[in-house]
């Protein structure tokens, strides 16, 4: 899904994507938009999404207006995008992008797409601002 994520948001112009697995709370400063993928596990994110917002957190980083948006897996329940969509607006005072793209189970191709187009939404949308 990240993949598919960044691949439509490099369709745009001038735009540049970095995709990495483990973030630091500084690297978070330096981007126009934060896009988090994340599976739900037991009705809740992982571990490191939310020590990773606890950095942020305590660093005291500045995220402020920033776009944030969350997608995400799950096989039940699929709250994870949406509790990251929560920290990021009411912590963070992101300007977040909902809902979240969610796919059940294991992404086909249709939910592929929609992670291209999300991808091309926010590139867009930066480019904007």
């Amino acid at each position: 899904m990240a993949k598919a994520v960044a691949e439509g948001a490099k369709t745009v112009p001038g735009i540049e994507v970095e995709l990495t697995y483990h973030a630091t709370a500084e690297q978070l400063k330096d981007f126009d938009a934060i896009i988090v993928g994340t599976p739900t596990y037991h009705h809740d994110t992982t571990i490191d999404i939310k020590r990773l917002f606890e950095e942020v957190a305590v660093k005291g980083v500045n995220l402020k207006g920033k776009v944030g948006v969350a997608f995400g897996s799950y096989g039940w329940s699929g709250e994870a995008p949406r509790l990251v969509l929560e920290i990021m607006k009411n912590r963070f005072e992101m300007d977040v992008s909902e809902p979240p793209l969610l796919a059940k189970y294991t992404p086909d191709q249709a939910a592929l797409e929609k992670c291209k187009e999300l991808g091309r939404k926010i590139a867009e949308k930066i480019t904007h601002k």
